[in-house]
């Protein structure tokens, strides 16, 4: 299949996926007990008050009807404005996805240098004291969650060393660069290890590969031959985990967020969740299901190019 047809056939499809999140979402939403209008009307709420905030929100129309006016809005590019708030849920958004990117690119651009280093360095050595070194503690790290991780680094290099600020509280990202270290430095951690040991074991098959011992016999230097040859062939497998990760990090990682008090989607949603704010719910379902589309389809292709020959045998 061409490219342009698989971008075509691929673009169709993960618009019905966006179509069946955002769905989902809502009936999910609907589930939940109480709704906006229940949560502004506060602690001791007047059902007067209640049915009448409920009219002036729309929420007394069926189901069916809010959603088809929220799509038939949402194709246009209005999302709607925030049941608890006088702000358009497209600015809520944008004021939120700034952190969440920021702290995405930073990881990122440290995760695949790093991965491809510790990878390509285990499998040289491979049954060596690096490569155990590097498996040993590799694995003990992706066994331990985010959050525990987080309070872990909070407590020794932000409250005891006080190397680096605990939270983002009172501070921008940008003029106090040392917010993001630790959090970079808790998001660093699992990917890392899971896409490190997908290198060391794609370096390996290549290099013990037919093709990798052809190159090696038209005289290649083994720096050529490890690099340009069996790298690319090793990263194709990674690719599509390093696609989980982006779409981990851009869709806002709740708990990671939590810890440091960043501003960014992950605690945008779980406050719209505890408000039953269903337009910004809607919004952000619709941000992360394109996300997830466009870095799956990104990696599929990536894939493709880095190693032809094996996908064109599936």
């Amino acid at each position: 299949m061409t490219i342009p047809r698989y971008l075509a056939r691929r673009a169709l499809l993960g618009a019905v996926q966006v179509l069946l999140v955002v769905a989902g979402v809502f009936a999910l939403a609907e589930a939940l007990p109480g709704d906006a209008a229940v949560t502004i009307a506060g602690d001791n709420p007047d059902p007067a008050v209640i049915a009448a905030l409920r009219e002036r929100l729309g929420l007394d129309q069926p189901a069916w009807q809010r959603l088809g006016e929220w799509l038939l809005a949402a194709l246009r590019g209005d999302f709607g404005q925030s049941l608890v708030g006088p702000r358009a849920v497209v600015d809520i958004i944008a004021a939120a996805a700034g952190p969440t990117l920021l702290l995405a690119a930073l990881t990122l651009a440290l995760l695949v240098p790093l991965s491809i280093g510790l990878g390509v360095l285990s499998a040289r050595r491979e049954g060596g004291l690096l490569d155990r070194l590097v498996t040993g503690t590799t694995l003990g790290l992706y066994s331990a969650p985010e959050f525990a991780m987080g309070v872990l680094v909070v407590t020794v290099f932000a409250v005891q060393l006080r190397w680096f600020p605990p939270t983002a509280v009172g501070t921008s990202l940008l003029s106090d660069p040392a917010v993001l270290v630790l959090p970079v430095f808790v998001l660093l951690l699992r990917p890392i290890c899971s896409l490190s040991r997908l290198i060391r074991a794609g370096m390996i098959d290549a290099q013990r590969s037919a093709y990798v011992h052809h190159v090696r016999r038209l005289g290649l230097s083994p720096a050529r031959v490890r690099f340009a040859h069996a790298l690319p062939n090793a990263a194709a497998p990674a690719v599509q985990q390093l696609a989980r990760t982006t779409d981990w990090l851009v869709g806002g990682v709740i708990v990671v967020e939590a810890i440091f008090v960043v501003p960014g989607l992950g605690t945008t949603l779980t406050e719209a969740v505890a408000a039953r704010d269903l337009p910004v719910i809607q919004g952000l379902a619709v941000v992360f299901a394109t996300a997830t589309v466009l870095v799956n389809l990104t990696a599929d292709i990536a894939a493709r190019v880095l190693a032809p020959a094996a996908e064109a045998g599936r």
